[in-house]
């Protein structure tokens, strides 16, 4: 009987991880780097931690922003994982375990930090 494969499930983070990547990227580069620094469409309070707080106290925000992070260190890991192979180290389960196991501790962090940010 032949075993199935992990493909799926890792092309799938790692598509999801490449449109959050181009659209939320490049949209929080925009408003966080250029925007709010120049005062555009932004308050002044917009960055501040008051306010950044109650946004993040509700549990929705502070879960989607875990999740985005997330597949942010699951696209970035498969294109570690397949780079690696293209520049000629084998394609071994050590390797896979190292990219892809990097990539679920940083989530687990990522989700910690997250209820954290909820119950404080």
């Amino acid at each position: 009987m032949r075993t199935r494969s992990h493909e799926p499930i890792v092309w799938s983070l790692f598509g999801a991880g490449g449109v959050f990547a181009a659209l939320l990227g490049t949209m929080l580069v925009l408003i966080i780097g250029i925007l709010v620094p120049m005062g555009l469409g932004f308050g002044p309070e917009a960055m501040h931690y008051d306010s950044l707080r109650g946004l993040f106290g509700h549990p929705l925000p502070a879960l989607g922003l875990a999740v985005v992070i997330s597949l942010f260190l699951f696209h970035g890991a498969h294109r570690i994982y397949h780079t690696l192979h293209d520049l000629g180290i084998p394609a071994s389960k050590k390797m896979m375990l190292a990219c892809y196991g990097s990539a679920a501790a940083g989530s687990g962090v990522a989700l910690l930090l997250a209820g954290m940010l909820v119950v404080f």
